[in-house]
């Protein structure tokens, strides 16, 4: 008996916790091509590291890591330019923080978007958290509304492209939660700012992933240089 084919998707995969959960969800209904892209940030290296052994884990063949240099030219974040600090975790901040990197995730669709019609796939998963919108304003959905309509201008009139934000609407203690229901490899993930050996634990990507796990009641598996109580 000949299994139904399923559609192909292509997966925004940086290596950290929020992309990872993606990917186990996405796997659930399509095949996968799994996209990387380093654009020069403080921790690339590790984080590619991250996104291997999680292609790894799920046997994904169809992998592609690219690079972007002209965010680093361009600067005005604390993740591309190294003149310009990683501020300490303020959770509580309501302003644009300095990791920040103006208009990254327009970049990444870009390019996922052209390798996914030339593959016919149908979906662009991206693993973005509304939670940090308040910092991040390309991580609210109403972004990847508009994106979609662009898409839909600008490609081939047979080309269908959707843009799926899986855990857009979840907070991090749930993103964890579903990474276990899942079996996500969460202990090969990487979310810090700064460090690539061991996670400093007072970046706002810290501060946000260990809270998550702790209002979780779960043990985050990675190591950290400091472990704040957050909850």
């Amino acid at each position: 008996m000949t299994s139904e084919k399923r559609n192909r998707a292509v997966v925004l995969l940086s290596g950290g916790m929020d992309s990872c959960v993606t990917t186990a969800i996405a796997r659930l209904q399509y095949d996968l091509a799994l996209l990387h892209v380093d654009y020069h940030q403080r921790t690339s290296t590790r984080e590619r590291q991250s996104f291997e052994a999680i292609a790894d884990h799920y046997q994904v063949s169809r992998r592609w890591a690219t690079t972007l240099d002209h965010l680093r030219t361009i600067g005005g974040s604390s993740l591309t330019d190294p003149g310009v600090e990683v501020s300490p975790a303020n959770l509580n901040s309501t302003t644009i923080p300095s990791s920040y990197v103006p208009f990254r995730n327009a970049h990444l669709l870009s390019i996922a978007t052209s390798w996914a019609e030339v593959m016919g796939a149908t979906r662009i998963f991206i693993g973005a958290v509304a939670e940090d919108s308040s910092g991040y304003p390309d991580c609210r959905r109403q972004f990847y509304d508009a994106f979609e309509r662009a898409i839909e201008a600008g490609t081939k009139p047979e080309t269908h492209i959707r843009i799926e934000t899986p855990v857009i609407a979840m907070r991090k203690s749930e993103i964890v939660r579903k990474g276990i229901e899942l079996n996500a490899p969460l202990h090969l993930t990487w979310s810090c700012y700064r460090n690539t050996e061991v996670a400093c634990g007072e970046c706002d990507s810290c501060a946000l992933r260990l809270r998550g796990f702790q209002q979780a009641g779960v043990e985050d598996p990675i190591p950290y240089a400091r472990r704040p109580s957050l909850v």
